[in-house]
């Protein structure tokens, strides 16, 4: 193909920016605030910026409350922004995920933005698409945790960096390391290592020897650009630090170092294999996962295009090491390489012309296949524990069954549009992750009473007494629960992770024995919730005979004296 014929193929391809806003306003705005805060994290990170509203005192807004007891784990710029969100809008489901909405949104704003940067628009403009309908971005752009947060601003200081270090720009400079400064807010320290990780492979391998190595790396330490990186870095830090004597040792060492190594306490998290992040990447990235073989055959002779292969491959590759080599897993981590990994592949797809029509059609029929063996798995399953759950009005497994019989469907039509439009390039896949955001939001809303403590508090608020309300021993699996409560709630003979820390550091009649709930339970009337796994535990305690009164909501069972 000639260089002209290639002019007019990119050209016939090119995807209207309006197109991508549309779309990118559809996969955020749809459903956010029609299902329940969800236990768990989204829980915890709900409540924490609801109590530094409630609490009329602006310590809380330097050491972060949950459920009464300080929390320190994790930087607070996520609970400033989203108890703002709540000051503005109330406190409700689709305020409470704005923070992490309004991230992914930012980000592709700025893979639009570094697209005309590098003059990679028409790929910028797929890479936005492949971004904000990718499954991890689909869930993590929904969901009120950090990794959202961390990553516009992680992709935006990578991405200045990379400018500053093509042109020399002190603009491009201060930029990268003010959005650092916010990333390190965001998430913590990890923003610094993934940051200095990937620059400091890049710039190796764009020096051409080792002066120009150190030269380019002298140049970072630019006085006026560290200043503002200290400027909006360290208040917090400080102001932490004064406030409570032991921050320092528990943020610094047992939150950063420890939890690296796998020796943080309380060890609350999964380990995993080397290969951990592999399969998960193809998940995230989802429906466009199936392009990613690509990515080895990137040749260019331009050495600026090569330039920019070599730095968006460090961009994702380097913090997907990272988190490999660590004793501390979570997919949800990977969320922060994204608007990368989408840029390069839609680089990539690009300068291939985005493939053979034929090729864009076997993927759909692969896609309909898949789709097709899992509905066929579907048929051959029995009932099993969610068989009440009604989705869109029909039972789990023919919920599912017909989800799977619907997305073989749009793969087969996707296929064939893909091979007889060849002008429309893989955007038709996009119509598979609108599917699924559709069933994904269902599936939320039908099983409310598993996700989130929702459910459980309507049925408290439709009694006619008054009882205060305890959980048994797990804080974490039931966290939604003092955000729908509007207060913290007793935990009787803790289990919990999350208020470990906080129940060792200070007195407090929050984490209370099962000697001080007895005694309760004789002056008060009191609500107990109960998790299935505890239930063996409960029945053990001598105050068990007191509870005349039980139902059972989800996996919970609420009982009453």
């Amino acid at each position: 193909m000639s260089a002209v014929q290639a002019e007019i193929e990119v050209h016939q391809t090119s995807i209207p920016v309006w197109l991508v806003w549309s779309v990118t306003f559809f996969f955020l705005a749809y459903g956010l605030g029609c299902y329940p805060i969800l236990d768990n994290n989204e829980g915890l990170y709900a409540e924490i910026p609801r109590e530094m509203l409630a609490s009329g005192d602006w310590r809380h807004w330097i050491i972060p409350h949950l459920n009464g007891l300080a929390y320190m784990e994790k930087p607070p710029l996520l609970y400033w922004l989203t108890a703002i969100s709540f000051a503005i809008f109330g406190e409700n489901e689709w305020s409470a995920r704005l923070v992490p909405a309004f991230s992914a949104l930012s980000c592709v704003a700025m893979i639009l933005w570094f697209g005309r940067q590098i003059e990679r628009v028409t790929a910028a403009r797929l890479a936005a698409l492949m971004f904000i309908t990718g499954f991890g971005v689909m869930a993590m752009s929904r969901t009120l945790m950090f990794d959202m947060l961390l990553t516009v601003f992680f992709t935006g200081a990578v991405m200045n960096g990379y400018l500053f270090s093509r042109s020399g720009a002190r603009e491009k400079l201060n930029w990268s390391l003010g959005l650092l400064a916010f990333a390190l807010l965001a998430k913590g320290f990890v923003a610094i290592i993934l940051f200095v990780a990937v620059t400091f492979t890049y710039t190796a391998l764009f020096s051409s020897s080792v002066s120009d190595f150190l030269k380019r790396i002298i140049a970072w330490f630019n006085p006026k650009a560290l200043g503002i990186f200290l400027l909006i870095a360290l208040p917090w830090h400080i102001a932490a630090i004064l406030a409570e004597p032991i921050f320092a040792w528990f943020y610094f060492i047992n939150e950063h170092v420890l939890r690296f190594l796998g020796k943080r306490e309380p060890h609350d998290y999964y380990a995993g294999a080397w290969w951990y992040y592999l399969p998960r990447m193809v998940i995230y990235l989802f429906p466009w996962s199936f392009f990613l073989p690509v990515l080895l055959f990137v040749k260019t002779r331009n050495p600026c295009q090569r330039m920019l292969h070599i730095f968006l491959a460090c961009a994702w590759i380097m913090p997907v090491l990272f988190f490999s080599v660590s004793s501390a897993k979570a997919n949800y981590y990977l969320v922060v390489v994204m608007p990368l990994v989408a840029l390069q592949l839609a680089i990539a797809l690009e300068d291939r012309q985005f493939g053979r029509a034929w090729g864009r059609g076997l993927v759909g029929l692969v896609m309909a296949l898949l789709f097709g063996a899992l509905a066929w798995l579907a048929s051959k399953q029995g009932t099993s524990q969610f068989s009440s759950l009604l989705v869109f009005g029909m039972q789990s497994m023919q919920f599912f069954q017909a989800f799977m019989i619907s997305a073989c469907i749009v793969s087969l039509c996707v296929a064939l549009i893909v091979w007889r439009l060849p002008r429309l390039g893989i955007f038709p896949f996009a119509a598979l992750p609108a599917l699924i955001l559709v069933g994904l939001i269902g599936v939320l809303q039908a099983a409310a009473q598993w996700t989130s403590t929702q459910p459980l508090v309507a049925e408290l608020s439709a009694m006619k007494i008054k009882r205060e309300v305890f959980l048994f021993r797990v804080f974490e699996h039931q966290s939604s629960l003092p955000f729908y409560l509007r207060q913290p709630v007793r935990v009787v003979e803790s289990r919990s992770s999350d208020l470990f820390w906080g129940n060792k550091l200070h007195k407090n009649n929050i984490v209370i024995s099962d000697m001080i709930f007895d005694k309760i339970t004789d002056q008060q009337l009191v609500s107990l919730i109960v998790l299935d796994e505890d239930m063996p535990s409960f029945i053990d305690k001598k105050y068990v005979s007191k509870f005349k009164n039980s139902k059972k909501i989800g996996r919970s069972t609420l009982f009453m004296n």
